[in-house]
């Protein structure tokens, strides 16, 4: 949502960006961002969303209702700077919008404002929260094939 205030992203946020762009090669990644209390944790890809080599394509029809911060892409071809299409794009989704690119490390993306001016975008070091979901150990699930049906 427009003037929310962020104050940085998460590395491991930023890590997830990362891996999911490289692991989309040749083809482009792209979601949308949530923030919580003023740092970019979360990354929200909807249902729909299609990639090329050449761009992707986010259906915000499917969005939830959800506040955005902003959104992420990757360009494959390592060119960092926002298209016309992007700025488009920005206008609807935010004020932060980061865009990465090969080799996608830290050191390859670059974030911008919803008109297209590059912004600093500080990486935290954040801890998330335990919702329970890594709770579940090996020992506490029963692999057993007799149980499992027909």
């Amino acid at each position: 949502m427009k003037g929310r205030k962020v104050s940085g992203i998460a590395r491991g946020t930023l890590d997830f960006i990362l891996e999911a762009s490289r692991s989309s090669m040749p083809h482009e990644f792209a979601g949308l961002l949530q923030a919580d209390k003023g740092v970019i944790t979360e990354v929200l890809i909807l249902p729909g969303t299609e990639s090329s080599r050449m761009s992707a394509l986010v259906r915000l029809y499917m969005l939830p209702n959800v506040h955005l911060v902003g959104s992420v892409h990757s360009h494959p071809s390592s060119h960092l700077r926002p298209s016309r299409e992007d700025l488009i794009f920005f206008t609807r989704t935010g004020d932060y919008h980061i865009i990465a690119g090969p080799p996608f490390d830290r050191t390859s993306w670059v974030c911008y404002d919803a008109m297209g001016a590059r912004r600093d975008l500080p990486v935290l070091d954040v801890k998330f929260k335990d919702d329970g979901f890594d709770d579940l150990e090996f020992d506490d699930v029963d692999f057993d094939d007799k149980e499992a049906g027909p």
